[in-house]
């Protein structure tokens, strides 16, 4: 290796460096407050020799608690310039899960907000009290030592950033929808090529004025960096309320928002939006589930070209991209697409045997990326059976077209067989979700004694709506064949979500294998 030729920056790296750039500008605000790029930095030189004095050590892993915070984004930043591995709990989430992440990462050092998390704060500490060696608090508390006090006392501080591109950086858990949550785990090098592959494959503003409504534990939180890189600014939000949304949207100037589709949905039902001012809205980044193609086209016609589609996983994040020219309404067939893959990410799409499929045909997604995880914490099999053939597995199958474009059918654990046929859930989720009266569907596969899965529609009605159950099945035998066609029916006053905001079909199989259902067919 030519000596000469030194490592990339550490992920920590890019992010003092941006800070340093702009000192005078924001780059974070919030309901009732704001932090300048330089007092920003500041706080986080702060907040790392509080640390450095409570007794943290690098190589240790410390677990977060907090709703979406500027302070607390900063304590992540700190802990992991001083060589800690982090790992985010979601703000959402339920206890037992809480827990599981502690003990599955080997956490020993809690930081909790206590002005959104002080009950789950003081729990966690109480029933993880043999595993942890410190507990921090952004603010006071009950319980813990408090890291804002300590930070304030310290005066002047320079930050530092301890780490090598080798070093373990942090542990993202799997959102669980197919199963039991699994912890993704990257190196230093990985998290600033996700950084940079986002900074360089999607359409952010020249100077981003993003607003961050979904939590920036998550997916959101990959957009934090690469808005500072451009010295812009994240106007924070602690949960998604549709009219709060579109009040600030409107009030600071936002250019840049990224939603999940329900999120989106919820803000094509509300009244507010069409009185809203939107026209600084440069782009809403869209993902994390599929989105229906009907709703798509109504938020292009009453929003405008401003969509643009992610793909990833917490395995590997970016993975493809549809650009805003790709929501061309004379081009609908790439509305049910995923996009076309980004530049720093390879992708093959691999059936069964770990071959390439043919064109055309549906394979499961494969990628290799300097971003991708590099392991799952602790669990050699399932790592092993992910990378099979030198790929990571997506367990999402597609096409692609002629140009690339990809196209996912479904997850390979939620395909249906039904009668011999494999049948695809978002095929026909896409079909339901395109009936003027259905504001959302979720399709799933049951037990049944002559086909050995029946293909099952849960619906959620529009308000005032009820639509026929009857026009919802013929609607998909003349769309997909009588085989797609949903042979049990219900209407339902909501789906149940993850914390992330997906569909949790895991949480529909559960319920409605042993429930009842209305037979139509």
């Amino acid at each position: 290796m030519n000596p000469n030729i030194t490592e990339a920056p550490t992920g920590t790296t890019l992010v003092l460096r941006a800070l340093a750039r702009f000192p005078e500008r924001t780059a974070f605000a919030w309901d009732g407050g704001s932090l300048t790029y330089r007092s920003t930095l500041s706080l986080i030189a702060r907040l790392q020799a509080a640390m450095a004095a409570a007794g943290v050590r690098k190589g240790q892993t410390a677990a977060f608690l907090s709703a979406n915070s500027a302070e607390a984004w900063c304590a992540g930043v700190a802990a992991s310039g001083l060589g800690m591995v982090t790992t985010w709990l979601h703000p959402l989430a339920a206890l037992g899960d809480h827990l599981e992440v502690i003990e599955d990462a080997e956490a020993s050092v809690l930081i909790v907000d206590p002005a959104t998390h002080a009950a789950r704060g003081g729990e966690l500490a109480a029933k993880v009290a043999d595993r942890l060696i410190h507990v921090l608090t952004l603010g006071q508390a009950d319980f813990g030592r408090d890291l804002r006090e300590a930070a304030a006392r310290i005066g002047e501080a320079s930050p530092v950033d301890l780490t090598t591109p080798d070093d373990y950086a942090v542990i993202n858990y799997t959102g669980g929808t197919t199963g039991k949550s699994k912890g993704a785990i990257r190196r230093h090098r990985s998290t600033a090529a996700m950084t940079v592959a986002v900074a360089a494959d999607f359409e952010l503003p020249e100077t981003p004025r993003y607003l961050a409504a979904a939590p920036i534990t998550h997916v959101a939180g990959t957009k934090v960096v690469p808005t500072l890189l451009k010295g812009g600014s994240i106007h924070l939000m602690k949960g998604f309320d549709p009219e709060r949304f579109l009040t600030t949207l409107e009030r600071e100037k936002i250019n840049f928002t990224l939603l999940v589709p329900t999120m989106i949905y919820v803000m094509l039902d509300h009244p507010a939006l069409d009185r809203t001012d939107l026209s600084s809205l440069e782009l809403i980044l869209y993902g994390a589930s599929p989105m229906s193609p009907t709703r798509l086209v109504e938020g292009l016609e009453r929003i405008g070209p401003v969509f643009s589609q992610l793909y990833g996983q917490t395995e590997c994040y970016p993975v493809s991209v549809l650009r805003k020219a790709d929501h061309d309404p004379s081009r609908p067939e790439l509305f049910s697409s995923c996009g076309f893959p980004i530049a720093s990410c390879a992708v093959s799409l691999r059936d069964e045997d770990n071959e390439e499929v043919k064109p055309g045909e549906p394979g499961e997604i494969c990628v290799r990326a300097r971003h991708a995880m590099e392991q799952y914490w602790k669990r050699p099999d399932q790592t092993a059976e992910t990378f099979k053939g030198g790929w990571l597995h997506t367990g999402d199958i597609a096409r692609a077209d002629e140009r690339g474009y990809l196209y996912i059918v479904d997850r390979k654990k939620d395909m249906i067989v039904s009668g011999g046929f494999n049948i695809y859930p978002r095929e026909v989720e896409d079909v339901l979700s395109s009936h003027p009266d259905v504001a959302m569907a979720a399709v799933i596969g049951v037990p049944h004694e002559k086909w050995g899965e029946a293909v099952t529609a849960l619906i959620v009605a529009k308000a005032g709506m009820q639509p026929s159950l009857e026009a919802l099945v013929q609607l998909v035998k003349e769309r997909k064949g009588s085989t797609h066609a949903p042979k049990q029916v219900e209407i339902v006053d909501e789906l149940p979500l993850t914390a992330v905001g997906k569909v949790d079909k895991k949480v529909l199989r559960a319920k409605y294998w042993a429930g009842s259902f209305r037979q139509v067919g």
